[in-house]
């Protein structure tokens, strides 16, 4: 056949490939399920990071917010001494309950903390001394760039059958831990695994039934996502987050700060109490 033939002939088969009754059906399917699949790689990613600022977060602040209670229940009991007034003994008291340990609390911490009941870390921030770097935030680029390629090939939106769907959620649960650790070795093993594995099979719906089955699924499913996307970003740690997304650890420094300039007014205060 003529090159000429070949490219009418390759042009009659698209035109009528498009004439399908199903083609624009189809063509409206597949820009659903990678729309789908781009917007969960992107609530994944933003939950992970969520979760980690949220523990690097505590890491952090937490015994300074500790050490505010702490000046806070000492305040109000030294008021408590000067006027003793009823109503400031039960302020005193009920200030004193928020920083009471909760039984076995120090047998869970009894390696993390300092005579005082600081850890190391806090200890350095109160005292103006270093303060050992916190890990990274987020994932590498590289483990954001082997996650995202694993995603779009394996995603069960993607499967035609329960059966595939099912491997495919067990593979994306090992895959969204192995992100969640940043550990790139293991996603590199999984990219080979997946390269390995079975193909999906063949759909054994008609083809409209399936595509109209998908549709409607895909579309429960980014109702059901947005609403996990609204959470997150409605909350507190995310809402913190999105304040700094290219440099959480440089927001950490600043709320730090303040933390530490009312703790020194704390202990003014409380100086000023007790002379």
């Amino acid at each position: 056949m003529s090159g000429g033939a070949g490219s009418a002939h390759g042009a009659a088969s698209g035109a009528a490939d498009a004439l399908r009754p199903e083609a624009r059906l189809e063509k409206a399917v597949r820009a659903a399920e990678q729309a789908l699949i781009e917007f969960e790689i992107a609530l994944e990613t933003f939950r992970i990071e969520v979760e980690n600022f949220s523990r690097l977060h505590h890491q952090r602040l937490g015994p300074m917010y500790a050490r505010l209670d702490e000046l806070d229940a000492m305040i109000a009991e030294a008021r408590a001494a000067r006027s003793g007034d009823p109503e400031d003994v039960r302020k005193a008291r009920e200030a004193r309950a928020l920083v009471q340990p909760m039984p076995g609390v120090e047998e869970l911490f009894h390696d993390w903390l300092d005579s005082e009941g600081l850890s190391p870390e806090a200890a350095a921030m109160l005292t103006d001394q270093p303060v050992r770097p916190p890990g990274r935030v987020r994932p590498s680029d590289e483990a954001r760039k082997l996650y995202r390629d694993l995603v779009r090939k394996a995603h069960p939106d993607l499967a035609q059958d329960d059966t595939e769907r099912a491997r495919r959620e067990e593979f994306i649960t090992r895959v969204n831990a192995a992100y969640g650790r940043g550990d790139e070795p293991l996603l590199l093993e999984l990219v080979d695994e997946w390269a390995a594995g079975p193909a999906p099979r063949t759909p054994r719906l008609s083809e409209s039934e399936e595509l109209y089955a998908r549709l409607e699924w895909l579309s429960q499913r980014k109702e059901m996502l947005t609403l996990v996307a609204q959470e997150l970003e409605q909350s507190a740690i995310g809402a913190m987050l999105r304040m700094a997304p290219d440099d959480p650890d440089r927001l950490l420094e600043e709320i730090a700060e303040q933390l530490l300039a009312e703790v020194s007014g704390r202990e003014t205060e409380l100086s000023r109490l007790v002379q």
